[in-house]
């Protein structure tokens, strides 16, 4: 399976990076970096997620993938989500 361009663009010392500064002494650089994952893994998730939908995948598989209910994952991107 071919990486999608965002996910080239993480390449592995800078996702190292970011954890070693999450994991560092400095909370003021360990929150900066924590809320970048953040950002990072949430903009990767809805890429997946959108991946998933456009192979088939029913929003409540998808749901159960990530843990959580159909109703929620199809808010956060369905019709009236990111997936406009």
């Amino acid at each position: 399976m071919a990486a999608s361009g965002y996910v080239a663009d993480m390449s592995d010392s800078v996702l190292a990076d970011l954890v070693s500064a999450a994991e560092g002494e400095d909370p003021l650089d360990a929150l900066r970096a924590t809320a970048e994952l953040r950002r990072r893994s949430e903009r990767l998730e809805a890429v997946q997620v959108r991946r998933a939908r456009v192979a088939g995948v029913s929003w409540a598989r998808i749901a159960e993938v990530l843990g959580v209910s159909k109703q929620a994952v199809h808010k956060k991107y369905g019709s009236g989500g990111l997936f406009r």
